[in-house]
């Protein structure tokens, strides 16, 4: 019996990046899986590459009945729905806090916020019902530590944990848990598209990411979608049944703080500073 046979879900994002190679372990897994994006094109050949256990459909994530709307389209597809990925997600609004641009502050807390409350509200409403399901949502490790993300993004996404820690309180009685992932450097389109590159463009940027990504942590290579998608089957699976609340970090050790190797340079080179002629 594969790991989500029989389990439907919904999948924010799900046309690229982690939220493409999160469909994909899903539907390998035994799931079937709402494809929901605002990509047309690339979710509906996705969805048409997977077969009937895939189905897309169009959905902006800051707009509350779009939301509602693809939740509505699992439950009347499959008749149930066990599991809401939260994953919809870009870099934002960046740059100095002087200079922030308040439209673009906006849009970044409704993409990488309201989002989440939205898939949250609602695939609540439906587990509740049913008396189970998981509800995942996309954190990043720019949500516990600085330096890893601009100021907003890194906000929201501190926001999201801790929006999971709560409602996981509330709806845990109601059979539903609730948990976040937050992911390190992970080699997608995100970085290029934050570069100011269209999606097409930013593909091509994967490969380059993967060499610089690897240069930062004790795990010597780029996270891969395939890292998160792992998480969140075994957060959507039962054999996660005990957990709730958490934000599981998937990052290759990079919030461990600076490589020890590093470390072990700079000690020796402050050393050397104070060693006199002729001293050992």
């Amino acid at each position: 019996m594969a790991q989500l046979d029989g389990k439907v879900a919904v999948i924010t994002g799900g046309a690229s990046g982690i939220g493409e190679g999160t469909v994909r372990r899903f539907i390998a897994n035994g799931a079937k899986v709402v494809i929901s994006d605002i990509q047309d094109a690339r979710g509906e050949k996705l969805a048409e590459e997977l077969g009937p256990n895939a189905s897309y459909y169009h959905t902006d994530v800051a707009q509350e009945e779009e939301v509602r709307a693809a939740v509505g389209h699992a439950v009347q597809k499959w008749g149930r729905l066990d599991v809401m990925f939260n994953n919809a997600g870009f870099g934002g609004v960046s740059g100095s806090i002087l200079e922030t641009d308040m439209d673009a502050y906006d849009n970044t807390v409704a993409i990488l916020l309201r989002g989440v409350v939205l898939g949250m509200k609602h695939a609540g409403q439906v587990m509740a019902a049913q008396g189970s399901g998981s509800i995942i949502s996309t954190a990043s490790v720019a949500g516990v530590g600085i330096g890893f993300g601009p100021h907003i993004y890194s906000a929201a996404k501190a926001a999201v944990i801790h929006l999971t820690r709560s409602v996981a309180n509330e709806l845990g009685e109601r059979g539903v848990r609730v948990n976040a992932i937050c992911p390190g450097g992970i080699a997608t389109p995100i970085f290029g598209k934050a570069m100011g590159l269209s999606a097409e463009q930013a593909d091509y940027t994967i490969d380059l990411m993967k060499v610089r990504l690897a240069q930062g942590q004790p795990i010597r290579r780029a996270g891969l979608p395939e890292d998160i998608a792992s998480a969140a089957a075994w957060l959507a699976s039962d054999d996660s049944s005990f957990v709730t609340g958490h934000a599981l970090v998937v990052d290759g050790g990079i919030t461990t703080g600076r490589l020890w190797s590093e470390r072990q340079e700079a000690a020796e080179a402050r050393l050397a500073q104070f060693k006199l002629p002729g001293n050992q």
